[in-house]
């Protein structure tokens, strides 16, 4: 019986020193960077997060913040690309496809037009998504949440607006993380499909660096109150995911959340 004991007690001590370990090192890959805090100035809250591939490690600011979960506005336009290229209603050797503008008269002249998929993205053209959604349908677009394991898969606001500061929600966290698996061929889609994805949201290019991102924004009686700005830098064999959102009862817009992302890129050093 003594025996016993003593063994249990090596395996408890065996236990706990391993997960301290496995905290430790979980605490060594997160750093957060209050200092960094000082771009959010003049809204209400934001958050940043980085993920420092080559260095595995995290960079947060606002650490409770990028756990909350919010509305992807239209940063989801990348993952809604994505499922209809995975479904076939956008074929990977056709994206240039237009679909037909039907007269409608938007206030940002961009959209008054037929659309590609490339320049729906480059645009943010709300209607083409819509259209896109429509052809891919609930069941498929909800299996795509499921296979992509998007945030909180949660379509029920409806097949066309459900990712408009309605029913689906995904953290600054879970956006990085969902990008270092969609660059990192680890989620079960198409390389091809991921290649253009990618393609349609980048923003600059040259023979060192390859910046990507998307903007999102969200309004509630005429006021901007939530933006995004999600993506990935290429760089010199390294690459950095980052989300950034930030929210206030105005002004809050998915280029505002890009230029604090800048800002906050090059106080890093990665652009």
């Amino acid at each position: 019986m003594v025996e016993v004991k003593r063994w249990f007690l090596v395996l408890l001590t065996v236990v706990l020193v391993n997960c301290g370990l496995m905290a430790s090192t979980n605490a060594a890959n997160l750093v957060v960077k209050e200092d960094l805090g000082k771009y959010f100035e003049g809204f209400t809250t934001g958050t940043f997060v980085m993920y420092d591939e080559a260095n595995d490690q995290y960079i947060v600011v606002n650490e409770p913040q990028s756990n909350q979960r919010l509305s992807p506005c239209s940063t989801f336009k990348i993952y809604n690309s994505l499922i209809g290229l995975e479904t076939g209603v956008l074929d990977q050797e056709d994206v240039y496809t237009l679909f037909k503008w039907n007269g409608t008269q938007y206030t940002f002249p961009t959209w008054n037009h037929d659309q590609t998929l490339a320049s729906a993205t480059r645009d943010s053209v709300v209607w083409y998504f819509q259209e896109l959604a429509s052809r891919v349908g609930a069941k498929r677009m909800q299996a795509g949440l499921d296979k992509l394991e998007y945030g909180n898969r949660d379509i029920s606001g409806g097949l066309t607006t459900f990712w408009l500061r309605s029913s689906l929600q995904i953290s600054a966290r879970e956006q990085v993380d969902l990008l270092y698996r969609l660059y990192s061929g680890k989620l079960p889609v198409s390389p091809q499909n991921v290649e253009i994805v990618k393609k349609n949201i980048t923003l600059s290019e040259n023979d060192y660096m390859r910046f990507m991102g998307k903007t999102g924004s969200g309004f509630q009686d005429d006021k901007w109150i939530l933006g995004w700005f999600v993506g990935c830098v290429e760089k010199q064999g390294n690459r950095y995911f980052f989300a950034t959102n930030i929210q206030a009862p105005d002004g809050a817009i998915g280029g505002k959340a890009r230029e604090i992302t800048k800002l906050i890129l090059k106080d890093l050093q990665v652009l």
